[in-house]
């Protein structure tokens, strides 16, 4: 006989609630573009990083937009355009003959600060700035970051070393989320994202280094000990990566960036990771690798 007076069982939760049709058919998809890209036509590569980091930087504009900062997205996204393509295409000698890639670089950077800062004139003093301030910051966050991931296509076996790159992110990510799950005990940044633990930290930078010392070695042809550096700089710098996310997100009050991608939220939720991991994950390999 049961008892009336007990209470109802709560209803079950959706562990994740997302869309996970969704979630699995856009990530398989960029998954593919990245692939055939990757093998086929590299400068489809660089057309898709291009755009997710527009995308992503319309995304870090919105989310300031509710702390009152309005940025010059228009400008930003055509500089972000232009740096990553122009700096692609000098480094491979692709019609920048007369301009090595770092001139086109900081050309394509000075002129997208220069140009949000004019574009704002009409606005009037008030806010003026805020408002730079946060043209700026998207600028130097994403514009500026992304491009380094054109130089490390541009390198010697371009599509081998973009691949060992995104692989160590991958496996950083991984690596915390099944060590932090099983093990997790002692916060890393509870102010700022109260699930990562340094167990997972630990995992991370497991996962990354033993990923980069067997790409490096097998498939570039280098020394193991240059992937295990550059697996721990790439489980380093992802895990800030990470975290500058949280902590944006935590300041503005949303869960997602965006909604770009759905089941999975914003662009900027799948590139955090990689976009601060790019540029010290560039300077290692052209470093210590021959043909960089």
């Amino acid at each position: 006989m049961t008892d009336a007076s007990a209470p109802a069982p709560a209803p079950r939760k959706r562990s994740a609630g997302r869309d996970l049709p969704a979630a699995i058919a856009v990530g398989v998809g960029l998954i593919l573009l990245v692939i055939v890209t990757l093998a086929f036509w590299h400068w489809g590569f660089i057309l898709l990083v291009a755009a997710m980091l527009a995308l992503g930087a319309t995304e870090v504009n919105n989310a300031m937009r509710r702390l009152g900062m309005r940025a010059e997205i228009v400008p930003i996204v055509i500089g972000t355009i232009a740096m990553v393509v122009g700096t692609y295409a000098a480094a491979t000698g692709v019609g920048f003959h007369l301009m090595p890639w770092h001139s086109v670089l900081l050309t394509c950077l000075g002129a997208t600060v220069l140009a949000v800062l004019i574009v704002r004139f009409p606005k009037g003093h008030e806010n003026f700035v805020r408002d730079a301030s946060a043209s700026v910051f998207i600028i130097g966050y994403i514009t500026l970051l992304g491009s380094f991931t054109a130089l490390i296509l541009a390198g010697e076996h371009g599509a081998a070393r973009m691949v060992t790159f995104l692989l160590c992110v991958v496996a950083n990510d991984t690596g915390g989320y099944a060590v932090g799950v099983l093990f997790g005990r002692t916060p890393l940044a509870p102010a700022i994202s109260p699930k990562k633990t340094w167990e997972g930290l630990a995992g991370s930078v497991g996962f990354a280094v033993l990923t980069g010392s067997l790409m490096v070695h097998f498939v570039l042809g280098s020394p193991w000990w240059i992937g295990a550096i550059l697996g721990a700089v790439c489980a380093f710098f992802a895990t800030c990566g990470d975290l500058i996310e949280s902590a944006i997100k935590r300041d503005v009050g949303i869960k997602d960036m965006g909604s770009f991608l759905p089941g999975h939220g914003g662009v900027m939720d799948r590139l955090d990771s990689m976009l601060v991991a790019a540029a010290p994950a560039w300077l290692v390999m052209y470093l210590l690798i021959p043909g960089g």
